[in-house]
């Protein structure tokens, strides 16, 4: 199994691209739609082949209108959970935060950091209310979450935005973490 994300700069390039994606290629579009800053995503899954071939089709509709993409052959089993929404609370001894300007380049980061070292993906965070950014939570001894921090870092490139590793996170930030990500939500709720 693979996993392809395309952003487009255009709504309309993007919904054509998708178009000529599904009647190309035998794949799956998990997602397809708008997000701030009034770009358009489409993320795919599928066989290898039957993805590339996909990605193929989308460029010759919209490549000049692609702002970022990634294509994971192989991605880590915890990345596609994160995907479908699953967030881990906890998770050691330290936490590690990855922000990054594009979707594409959070799932870069996060594939590759649960791949490199013995760390729990405990969310990723992706474009909406975020102006198109994303950020990812690694959790796990301080060591590997470094090292997470690192390779994930170096793959996704100029894209990231800041990260850092926090040793020993107070009870209160890690619950705070658990809770809802936006923050007026959580102030109604209080």
């Amino acid at each position: 199994m693979a996993l392809a994300l395309l952003e487009f700069e255009s709504i309309a390039a993007g919904i054509e691209a998708g178009d000529a994606i599904v009647k190309r290629a035998e794949i799956s579009v998990l997602y397809a739609g708008t997000v701030h800053p009034g770009h358009y995503l489409l993320l795919l899954d599928g066989e290898v082949g039957e993805l590339e071939e996909a990605i193929d089709a989308a460029d010759m509709i919209g490549f000049e209108y692609v702002t970022d993409r990634v294509f994971l052959p192989d991605p880590h089993p915890e990345l596609a959970a994160a995907l479908k929404g699953k967030r881990t609370t906890g998770g050691g001894e330290a936490l590690g935060i990855i922000e990054t300007k594009t979707v594409a380049a959070a799932l870069v980061a996060a594939d590759a950091g649960l791949k490199t070292a013995a760390v729990i993906l405990r969310e990723i965070v992706l474009a909406d209310d975020l102006g198109g950014k994303a950020y990812l939570l690694f959790g796990g001894p301080v060591d590997d979450v470094g090292a997470a921090i690192e390779i994930g870092i170096e793959r996704a490139g100029t894209r990231v935005i800041g990260s850092r590793v926090i040793a020993q996170l107070h009870d209160e930030m890690d619950t705070n973490l658990a809770g809802h990500a936006r923050f007026a939500a959580r102030l109604r709720g209080s």
